[in-house]
């Protein structure tokens, strides 16, 4: 067998440019959070003012690289401001986490036209507009990463989540078709499918529901924001330089 130099990388995102939508709350800020330990410069962005200053100035204190720029996802003279931030800061973006998203969850027979289009005006077109617009920056650099959040919902679907669902089972097709075109570019592009994951978003969520996905899953417990994080940051890494349009379940198995 032939030798392999394997080194072992303790800053794996080191001197990389990295904007994660979403990065207040959640998810994306223990995300934010990771990937400033990991020597990435981060762009935080969210819609409240008050979570983004919080983030960035943990990122700060603990000696970390990070601006931030408040974005509403869902409006592309947004996106623009984000992405023109990001460059003059940096001078580059090597790394897209389309993490934003909210729910308002109806069964089918009730939800009005103001909760899908809300949650696809975010959860879809958010995704899209952040995307095609990162891509357009690393496409002339040719090279970067960008990792779309999905669902196992988007996958298998959910009682209560019509708009939730189809949000996120298009974010599959996108990254699907994104990882052919953009691969030629030397742009990689993945999705995230994770499972039940414990944040303020799941604060809506009553206890006996989650009790319920609790006993579901083969490993009888629910995730953790940091257990997304990880998936996200090895997916950015290099070390994941040859894995391209795949959706990563982080559900702890839920869904066997």
């Amino acid at each position: 067998m032939r030798d392999m130099n394997i080194e072992v990388k303790k800053m794996r995102l080191k001197n990389k440019t990295g904007i994660i939508t979403g990065s207040g709350r959640g998810i994306g800020k223990v995300t934010a959070l990771i990937f400033a330990q990991e020597g990435a410069n981060v762009i935080v962005s969210d819609i409240n003012k008050e979570d983004v200053d919080q983030t960035v100035a943990e990122i700060i204190s603990n000696g970390g690289e990070a601006i931030g720029v408040v974005v509403d996802v869902s409006k592309k003279d947004d996106i623009k401001k984000l992405i023109d931030e990001a460059v003059s800061k940096y001078g580059k973006i090597d790394i897209l986490v389309n993490n934003a998203g909210i729910t308002m969850d109806s069964a089918l027979l009730k939800m009005t036209d103001e909760q899908f289009d809300t949650v696809i005006d975010v959860n879809l077109k958010g995704v899209y507009y952040c995307g095609q617009a990162a891509a357009k920056v690393m496409a002339q650099q040719q090279s970067g990463v960008i990792l779309n959040a999905s669902s196992f919902t988007g996958i298998y679907g959910n009682y209560g989540q019509t708009n939730y669902a189809a949000t996120k089972s298009a974010v599959i097709g996108m990254t699907k078709v994104w990882a052919k075109e953009l691969g030629p570019k030397g742009i990689r592009v993945n999705a995230v499918a994770p499972g039940f994951i414990v944040t303020p978003m799941t604060d809506k969520v009553p206890d006996k529901v989650l009790e319920i996905m609790k006993e579901k899953c083969p490993l009888k417990m629910l995730g953790k924001p940091e257990d997304i994080a990880y998936a996200y940051l090895y997916l950015a890494s290099d070390e994941a330089k040859f894995i391209n349009g795949v959706v990563l379940e982080v559900t702890g198995g839920l869904t066997l």
